[in-house]
């Protein structure tokens, strides 16, 4: 049977088990949270052996030759050595420059990074805590126009990490993880084409950094925000949202609840079938809006989508 060694332990597993599996079956506290490769909140560095990676694309190619992986997508086929993502040693330091609650569940968290960080709008970025909590959140800032990291926090339920969140202070450090590409960007070729940003929740904080962004690069398209909140205080960037949208004409911004929700998607209109939507939040939620989409004439390959996973 494939043997694993991880620090000071070393032990015994059933060739083709679950390199995450494994290695929390043996009580090393690797992080998790969606399983799905996509939070990249388990990551480990093989030192020694190979493993079967069902997602090697997920890293970019200095990560994977460096050694790491994806524990949650491994399966064991030999003997290995392992570490851990190691936030102390392997995490960019941040310090807490400002917090303050949008909506009564929404917090937003500003970070200052102890070195500057290259990212675009609609990235992710991993979390740590100082107890060791990872959690994938969205940037909601956009570099060259903001000097900090914004994240929203959704505090609607508990969670390890919204927890932590809700005892921060200004000047608290915590570490930075894995930066990662999402599916939702700008790109300056779509300058004069419509753009349909839908987001649910706090879905809205990459789609806040994208619109930005177009905005910035003097975006000629009309642009068109719908927001879904499971209530009206839930519309926590309702007045920067309209206060934009007074100042830029090509701008209109929908707010609904989640009982409105389907009449206003019933009244959801194209001007133009060139139309890109990014759409962004729970998983239902997307789904929701694509199926509308798709109904409207959007191809599909014109909607750009990053779904909220739940989490450990």
């Amino acid at each position: 049977m494939p043997e694993i060694q991880a620090g000071s332990q070393r032990f015994s597993v059933s060739p083709g088990v679950n390199l995450l599996d494994a290695l929390r079956g043996a009580g090393i506290a690797v992080p998790y949270s969606c399983r799905a490769g996509s939070c990249h909140a388990c990551l480990v560095r093989c030192i020694r052996g190979e493993v079967l990676d069902a997602l090697p694309e997920a890293l970019d190619s200095a990560r994977h030759e460096a050694g790491w992986r994806l524990s949650c997508q491994c399966r064991v086929i030999e003997d290995l050595s392992v570490e851990a993502f190691d936030p102390l040693r392997d995490g960019l330091p941040a310090t807490v420059t400002e917090l303050d609650w949008l909506a009564p569940d929404v917090l937003r968290l500003r970070l200052t990074p102890q070195r500057p960080l290259r990212y675009g709008p609609g990235q992710h970025l991993i979390l740590w805590s100082g107890e060791g909590v990872a959690r994938p959140y969205s940037l909601a800032s956009v570099p060259g126009l903001d000097p900090w990291l914004e994240f929203h926090i959704d505090c609607r339920e508990r969670g390890a990490f919204a927890d932590f969140a809700r005892g921060l202070k200004v000047g608290d450090g915590l570490r930075l993880g894995e930066l990662r590409g999402g599916a939702l960007h700008y790109d300056p070729e779509w300058h004069g084409r419509p753009l349909l940003l839908m987001a649910s929740g706090t879905g809205l904080a990459p789609l806040w950094g994208v619109l930005r962004e177009a905005l910035r690069q003097h975006h000629s398209g009309p642009i068109r925000v719908i927001h879904q909140a499971h209530d009206h205080a839930g519309h926590y960037l309702a007045e920067p949202l309209q206060s934009l949208a007074a100042s830029h004409p090509e701008l209109d911004v929908t707010l609904m609840t989640t009982a409105e929700s389907a009449e206003v998607l019933a009244q959801l209109r194209l001007v133009s079938r060139r139309t890109l939507a990014l759409l962004c939040g729970h998983p239902a939620s997307v789904d929701a809006f694509a199926r509308r989409l798709y109904l409207c004439g959007v191809p599909r390959g014109q909607t750009l989508a990053d779904r909220f996973l739940p989490h450990a």
